[in-house]
């Protein structure tokens, strides 16, 4: 996946063996390419909810859809991702004695009534909401974390991430940078959902990365979150990235805000600073310049379909959902 890819080449960059194990749901073969036939590594096509027996000393979980249209295309397998998946990666833990990290995610504080959001607040989430597939899964699977480290006595670390943007970022996975990036790229209107003053926080990907392994590296074991503080604006954000690209003739138009849509997201990262000695080093503009440009290649790719008329590869190919090709008739 987006993240992971970007986790691997770290930890191989390190020296250690590294074993991804990936469904390709999101996630896409070529983020990894550079690895294959590397002798400390190894990729494993397997779904995380079917049990998996390996030796290892650490395992970064980080399974589960993460944009909002994709843990909703099947919501019943995001749920059981996060709970069957951990239970299968913490009985591993368990088993062979290894430290797990959870990639957990700020949604768990859903529609904050704190804010900025500190690790101590619980959240105010609607658990049958469209989006309750994913919030209260990552909480089980937080709740499942501490309870095996309790009774088992296995070592967890959990990472709470906010929005997180970069390189290798799916084209169609329908969060907020990659739209505003791909709409203003093609000159199409820019879409903000409400009145565009609810807000996010966006952290380079790179940064995220280094706190999840100091994180791991760390004797830290409570929930830490990992974004940058940094707030913006959904509308300011669009003209932002608008500006950034220098296509003033797009325009930003305005849709019916999605239910349950939070309207603050900040993190508090003041445990990170104090227990893992991490905060983030890219400034937004820096990483929007790369990722401007990432999609701007990832645009110009040539589109192919396969023999079913499903789009195999280019921009908008999507590994197991299987999206129809659009025929347009006169």
């Amino acid at each position: 996946g987006f993240v992971g890819s970007h986790l691997v080449d770290v930890l191989m960059m390190d020296g250690h063996e590294v074993i991804v194990m990936d469904n390709f749901f999101t996630g896409r073969k070529r983020n990894v390419e550079h690895w294959l036939g590397h002798p400390n590594f190894e990729l494993v096509t397997h779904d995380v909810v079917e049990p998996f027996m390996i030796e290892v000393d650490e395992i970064y979980h980080l399974a589960s859809p993460a944009s909002p249209p994709h843990y909703m295309f099947n919501p019943v397998k995001t749920i059981k991702t996060n709970s069957i998946g951990t239970i299968n990666m913490l009985g591993l833990a368990k088993r062979v004695n290894a430290r797990l990290l959870l990639a957990s995610t700020s949604e768990i504080y859903g529609d904050p009534t704190v804010h900025p959001q500190p690790e101590t607040y619980w959240g105010n989430v609607n658990t049958v909401g469209p989006r309750s597939c994913y919030d209260e899964g990552k909480r089980i699977a937080e709740t499942m974390c501490y309870a095996y480290e309790k009774q088992s006595g296995v070592e967890v670390r959990v990472a709470r991430i906010f929005n997180t943007f970069g390189p290798r970022m799916h084209i169609g996975d329908g969060r907020v940078v990659s739209n505003f990036i791909i709409q203003a790229l093609q000159g199409d209107s820019m879409t903000v959902y409400g009145e565009g003053k609810q807000t996010r926080s966006f952290q380079y990907v790179s940064d995220l990365v280094d706190g999840l392994v100091k994180l791991m590296n760390s004797n830290y074991t409570l929930p830490v979150n990992l974004g940058n503080p940094d707030e913006y604006t959904m509308l300011d954000f669009a003209e932002f990235i608008r500006d950034q690209i220098g296509n003033d003739k797009v325009k930003i138009i305005h849709k019916e805000q999605p239910t349950d849509d939070p309207q603050r997201r900040k993190p508090d990262i003041t445990r990170a600073k104090k227990y893992i000695g991490w905060e983030p080093k890219v400034k937004v503009i820096d990483g929007l310049k790369k990722t401007i440009e990432y999609f701007r290649q990832e645009l110009n790719q040539p589109t192919v379909h396969d023999s079913n008329g499903h789009l195999k590869e280019g921009p908008y190919a999507q590994n197991n959902l299987n999206q129809p090709r659009v025929v347009k008739r006169e």
